[in-house]
């Protein structure tokens, strides 16, 4: 592969510019990493019922629903502490080798989780290694996409970064989508039972040759120019992750990243991905197959979009996306939301309004996380909750059920059984209009559902697209990989990570299939004030052209350009 000049901004330089196959294989090489990584990353939360029932098995399903997710929120918990670790190896070492390390862990712990017996063979052992090895895919994941991000921005000519990184966010949907084929493939080739039993695990297993492939494609690449340029000139930092908080207005561009960007990015990507796939399998009550289709084709469409907003910020600077696209969000996420409910499945929501359901009674308290309700109240909101059906709830002497105009003492709602007393409750409720069959949506119902996915993914696209590139022009080179790791990770580890376990737990709790997106509703807004503040409008720039415009001492010597000059 052909070497690269830096140009004074630290980009490619063009008396050594790199030809198209150079950079097809820069972009190309990075974006596949990315994919396979973000593939077995999420393969998981594709599969959450099948894992659940294999390794977290429990009588109540939203427990054991809790739990996978809470199993999921693990691993992004660990991703602030792999963007410390590999951005510091990749700040010191270079950005090349850390990516080959990150995938490559990666690949092995996702293998690992189609390897484990199941909670009926070996015990509470299933759980805790699943555990550990999600703790090991974040740490992975938390130094993959600040490499991979940082090693295409730093091959991009400056008036193309945010094209050539907007590959990067399209590779992160691409895992989501290549997840969805996968399990997709599966179920047309295994018997339904037999992927139940066994077949689920093939994706997992499948990593390790995404692994060799992605190896593969890596080992070709170069180290970054701009990297080479720095070791060569003896301007590396010493301790990446120290100075990332001492550098000269650092802690506010990090705050800035992971307020305004992060924060929001993150929580309208899952909300797009994985709320709606939850909602459409469980309020919703539509087929996995069908749901698991709707998914794969939202996640194609979603796509080139991340790409043509990270063309445009080109011309348009990188806030002004962003923005609109969290304006956007705070308007139609909601009345998204309720559309596709309609579409998937409209007589729930029909008989929803027609026929409200409310729940008086003593002792009313309702734990999601406890593997068996205390009281009669708490059963009966338990066995609501999981059949996706709305209720209010208020304090009376005796338990009763109200479904619309009518009322129902139930003052024994026993605790044996819970399956047939969930029957028995849908029965009762199906009376009254209510269907618990599950749904096989027409073509206009999917033609909905779809542009609902669609209306989610443009939200997503404008917040996201141009990312990549601004992190990488907020951030001084010698510490890029770090500071930009940092904040994104601690978004998106803890503000989206969480976010599915979250937002059900608000659904759980209220009854309310639309509650959990006040969480996003939430972020979203603060994200919005954060932007508007923080980041600066105009023309994308590089790093030490920022610092000339706001201090007007010029760059510091760890500047790239100080360190091309200075080799």
């Amino acid at each position: 592969m052909a070497q690269a000049g830096l140009a004074q901004d630290g980009s490619a330089g063009l008396d050594e510019e790199l030809s198209g196959s150079d950079i097809r294989l820069v972009i190309g090489a990075s974006s596949v990493g990315t994919i396979f990584e973000w593939y077995d990353f999420f393969i998981y939360g594709t599969l959450a019922g099948l894992i659940g029932a294999a390794f977290f098995p429990s009588d109540n399903e939203t427990l054991q629903i809790l739990l996978v997710w809470a199993g999921f929120a693990v691993g992004f918990g660990f991703r602030p502490l792999g963007a410390i670790l590999f951005g510091f190896l990749g700040d010191r070492l270079g950005r090349k080798y850390t990516f080959l390390v990150t995938v490559t862990l990666m690949g092995i712990a996702t293998a690992g989780v189609g390897l484990i017996p199941s909670a009926a063979t070996i015990g509470i052992a299933a759980p805790i290694i699943v555990i550990v090895l999600r703790i090991l895919q974040g740490l992975a994941l938390g130094g993959e996409y600040g490499g991979a991000a940082i090693y295409v921005a730093e091959h991009a000519p400056p008036e193309k970064r945010g094209f050539y990184t907007s590959f990067i966010q399209a590779s992160v949907a691409g895992g989501f989508v290549l997840s969805i084929a996968v399990v997709l493939a599966c179920r047309f080739l295994i018997p339904a039972d037999d992927f139940a039993a066994w077949g689920w695990r093939l994706p997992f297993l499948l990593s390790l040759v995404l692994l060799a492939v992605s190896l593969w494609m890596r080992l070709k690449l170069s180290e970054s120019p701009v990297f080479k340029a720095m070791k060569a000139a003896g301007e590396t930092s010493k301790n990446p992750f120290v100075e990332s908080f001492t550098y000269p207005g650092n802690k506010w561009r990090i705050l800035v990243a992971l307020f305004g960007i992060t924060g929001s990015l993150t929580t309208i990507w899952y909300t797009a991905f994985f709320s709606s796939l939850s909602f459409l399998k469980g309020p919703m009550r539509v087929d996995a197959l069908t749901t698991e289709l709707l998914l794969f084709a939202g996640g194609l469409i979603s796509m080139p979009l991340y790409v043509v907003v990270g063309k445009w910020s080109d011309r348009v600077g990188r806030k002004k996306p962003i923005v609109i696209g969290q304006v956007v969000t705070l308007l139609l996420l909601f009345p998204t939301f309720w559309f596709m409910g309609q579409m998937a499945n409209p007589g729930l929501v029909q008989s929803a309004n027609a026929n409200p359901v409310s729940v008086a009674g003593p002792h009313c308290d309702y734990d999601p996380f406890a593997d068996a309700q205390a009281t009669d109240c708490g059963r009966l909101i338990e066995d609501l909750t999981t059949s996706g059906v709305p209720y209010t709830l208020s304090e009376a002497p005796v338990l009763s059920l109200g479904v619309g105009a009518s009322t129902v003492m139930v003052p024994d709602y026993p605790a044996v059984d819970p399956a047939s007393r969930r029957a028995a409750l849908q029965e009762r409720l199906s009376a009254a209009g209510y269907d618990f069959s599950t749904q096989h949506p027409g073509p206009l119902q999917i033609v909905g559902v779809l542009a609902a996915l669609s209306v989610l993914a443009v939200m997503s696209a404008l917040t996201y697209g141009p990312v990549a590139a601004l992190l990488a022009e907020m951030f001084p080179p010698r510490i890029r990989y770090s500071s930009m790791s940092i904040p994104y990770h601690i978004g998106a580890g803890y503000f989206g990570g969480f976010l599915p376990l979250i937002a059900a737990y608000i659904i759980a709790r209220t009854g309310d299939a639309y509650a959990g997106l006040w969480y996003t509703w939430g972020f979203m807004l603060i994200g919005l004030i954060f932007a508007v503040i923080g980041l600066k409008g105009g023309p994308p720039r590089d790093f030490h052209e920022a610092e000339l415009d706001e201090t007007g001492a010029g760059a510091r010597r760890g500047d790239v350009r100080t360190a091309v000059n200075d080799g």
